[in-house]
């Protein structure tokens, strides 16, 4: 190898390090056109770079091509994070969920625009069968999110984004929800999020305070409204050991889950 293509090599590396560096130092997925403003570089470099590091699981791509933490990076960070800890106290609830429900469990942290799944326990249907995990969902429109900012937690500002004919898409509609979810202990979703996806949440609260939220999530051919009172109990419950088990080593560990990340990040 000659020192000419050592050199640009190097290079290569540098330059793949830097745009690594921006995507992972965002909040928010980064678009292409960003970084190639930002860099300077050709659009041509920074495509390749880029397919280089989607290849080696370092970025993902989401659907307008901009890009984030790859699956790499964020089992690294789950595997090195405080969420770690809250993902192997909830495991028991949420397979014992699973086993009362056969539906989709799922654990889920605050990020800056909604909530994070970190944590899922699989339904034994094939039917509904969809991997949440490291998902970002919006507070509006989801039970998990909807668990929160009843308890506490604030909603972002902007505009409530409309997924479906049943999305809540005024502030003072969703007022009267998280009221209602309030006085219930549990929050509903019925096709807000997904058009014939109903899920439950209630949330994990520290001192008051939500850090995380438990659901169970299917579809409504299975999930009916007989159903809902049986499953939001019993995640209450459930939510209220867990909160148990988080107070009792409270301290550091718990400000930082209440503390939003942002999607793709555990």
């Amino acid at each position: 190898m000659t020192a000419s293509s050592t050199a640009t090599g190097a290079r290569a590396v540098d330059r793949a390090a830097d745009l690594l560096v921006r995507v992972v130092s965002s909040e928010s997925p980064v678009p292409f056109t960003d970084l190639v403003l930002d860099t300077g570089l050709p659009k041509s470099t920074v495509s390749r770079l880029l397919a280089s590091l989607e290849r080696g699981g370092l970025i993902s791509r989401t659907d307008d091509g901009a890009a984030q933490p790859g699956p790499v990076l964020t089992k690294f960070a789950r595997a090195h994070s405080d969420d770690d800890r809250l993902r192997l106290l909830a495991r028991p609830a949420l397979e014992r969920l699973g086993a009362a429900t056969g539906e989709t469990i799922n654990v889920a942290v605050m990020s800056p625009h909604g909530m994070v799944q970190i944590d899922q326990v699989d339904p034994r249907f094939m039917l509904g069968a969809i991997n949440w995990v490291d998902r970002e969902v919006p507070f509006h429109c989801s039970a998990l999110g909807k668990a929160v900012l009843a308890f506490g937690h604030p909603l972002p500002t902007g505009r409530l984004s409309k997924l479906t004919a049943r999305t809540i898409t005024t502030r003072d509609e969703l007022e009267v929800d998280l009221r209602l979810t309030r006085e219930r202990g549990y929050a509903i979703a019925d096709g807000e999020l997904e058009e014939g996806l109903i899920a439950i949440a209630a949330p994990v609260l520290v001192d008051g305070r939500a850090v995380a939220a438990l659901s169970v999530s299917g579809p409504d051919t299975r999930i009916t409204s007989a159903q809902i009172h049986r499953i939001g109990t019993s995640l209450v419950a459930e939510a209220h050991s867990l909160s148990a088990q988080l107070t009792s080593t409270a301290g550091s560990t718990t400000d930082r889950l209440s503390s939003p990340r942002k999607a793709g990040a555990a």
